[in-house]
């Protein structure tokens, strides 16, 4: 007997061979035959669907009645399916063209997200705008972005539009660009004016703020969120900037190997951003950006309890299997699904009633 959801591994073996020897669709293998069943169309790289589909995830989606099906990019996606959802994270103008296309035409299936959202979120500048704006403050705490300048080319001009702009030393910069590559992930922390002048456009310019060595990923899926801690850049002291020149490259910061959930820490500098405040972010944040499964990347000033900053946005993260092996993600596809068809009035009560209620129950 299985109990809560547990996987057998004879089970997981089963599914693993099978996801990995079939591509379904109409009429081929095509897990479609239950009306109670929910199903799932991806289109993901190979390493978001290394990362994300893992089998854990594949099995307990099947035991709850609902079927990840892979996408043919080779075929009309209008020839493709039923799909009761369509999950993506795909670049590129054909393919945006395609799923919009898509979209408009089967109001009925779900498009998680909509891709003029998600590239909205491709732009270092237009990504904190939203942030900005919104400018949260309240009883809990304060939520806005540090000072930063777009800097698109002539490196050579890049110290005289620091000073213009007045930003303080030493700053962060990243690629304007996020396109999914190790590059774009890159930083750099420049101490001094004249080392600017190393730097390749086109990119953001960010003040460094001191948060004590430990930055937030606050994970979002739907209204559910999850925070976990990770190690990032240290404190720059007011010496250390006096004494240290030059522009130093960081691969890869708070990455799933730094994380920190286990580390001896500072309470002040351990504690989470609290949870009011983070639901406050999240809803707005939806709302503005018209996502609904993407991650914040936030920081605690040092010194305080209640500043803190957003210093980047990505949609759909490579941890996002974080909640693979929780029903929280199958949760969402299920309520969000369901409140979609609702609000569109596309659907037969009796039909709609039957077949969402049964997949909640497996769920809850």
């Amino acid at each position: 007997m299985r109990l809560n959801g547990e996987i057998q591994p004879e089970e997981e073996r089963k599914v693993i061979d099978s996801f990995n020897s079939q591509t379904y669709s109409i009429g081929i293998g095509f897990p479609h035959s239950q009306s109670h069943d929910l199903v799932v169309g991806y289109a993901l790289t190979s390493k978001k669907k290394k990362s994300f589909l893992q089998p854990k995830l594949l099995c307990l989606a099947r035991n709850k009645g609902i079927f990840f099906v892979a996408i043919d990019l080779n075929r009309p996606l209008s020839e493709q399916g039923p799909f009761d959802v369509v999950l993506h994270k795909l670049s590129g103008k054909d393919w945006c063209a395609n799923i919009e296309n898509f979209r408009q035409k089967n109001p009925e299936v779900t498009v998680l997200d909509p891709p003029f959202a998600i590239e909205h979120l491709h732009n270092r500048q237009s990504m904190l705008q939203d942030v900005a704006d919104l400018n949260l403050s309240d009883c809990h705490g304060k939520v806005g972005v540090p000072r930063q300048l777009v800097i698109k080319k002539d490196p050579s001009s890049i110290p005289y539009e620091v000073n213009k702009a007045g930003l303080k030393l030493p700053l962060v910069a990243k690629p304007l660009v996020l396109d999914g590559s190790a590059k774009s992930h890159e930083l750099f922390l420049a101490y001094d004016q004249f080392s600017l002048a190393e730097l390749e456009p086109p990119l953001v310019l960010q003040e460094f703020v001191n948060h004590g060595g430990i930055l937030f990923k606050v994970y979002i899926v739907g209204e559910i969120i999850k925070v976990v801690r990770r190690f990032s850049l240290p404190n720059v002291s007011k010496r250390e900037l006096e004494k240290v020149a030059g522009v130093f490259r960081f691969p890869r910061v708070s990455s799933s190997a730094a994380s920190a959930d286990d580390a001896d820490l500072e309470p002040s500098v351990a504690e989470h951003p609290p949870q009011p405040l983070l639901e406050n972010l999240a809803r707005e944040l939806r709302h503005r950006l018209g996502l609904r499964l993407f991650n914040i990347d936030m920081i605690r000033e040092h010194g305080t309890r209640d500043v803190f900053y957003v210093i980047d946005i990505n949609y759909f993260p490579g941890k996002y299997n974080l909640f693979a092996l929780k029903p929280n993600l199958l949760y969402f596809l299920i309520r969000f699904r369901l409140s979609s068809v609702l609000d569109s009035g596309t659907f037969e009560l009796n039909v709609l009633s039957d077949k969402f209620s049964c997949l909640l129950s497996k769920i809850e």
